[in-house]
């Protein structure tokens, strides 16, 4: 059985990504990201994203990561915070801490693909 069903589905990712977008929208440090953004649009697709994340059927018909996040100047710290949403979100749903952590890492080669601008370095 995958982390889609263990979770219950559809409805629970539907949950989870209503927690996760309304802590992302409160978080003052992703608003450039996420202000002129058509956030209908998003929620399918992250829902799309989780769903295959988790182990469930494949509905994802977004572009590349690269295509869709290329460009926006990505930070590692911007893409570190909406992780962190992501995870708490899970745990909300009823995802243990050690299947989060095995989400988390699953999607966790994606980084590349979405961020554009590398932590600076210590100067």
């Amino acid at each position: 059985m995958s982390l889609y069903d263990d979770i219950g589905g559809a409805p629970a990712i539907s949950l989870a990504v209503s927690v996760f977008y309304h802590r992302v929208a409160a978080d003052e440090s992703l608003a450039r990201w996420f202000g002129d953004v058509d956030i209908d649009r998003l929620v399918a697709h992250q829902r799309a994203f989780l769903t295959v994340a988790l182990g469930g059927p494949d509905v994802f018909t977004g572009r590349q990561m690269h295509a869709a996040h290329g460009g926006l100047g990505i930070t590692d710290e911007a893409y570190d915070a909406v992780i962190e949403h992501l995870a708490y979100a899970l745990l909300d749903v009823g995802l243990s801490h050690e299947q989060v952590t095995d989400v988390i890492a699953g999607i966790a080669p994606l980084r590349v693909e979405i961020v554009d601008e590398p932590a600076a370095a210590d100067a």
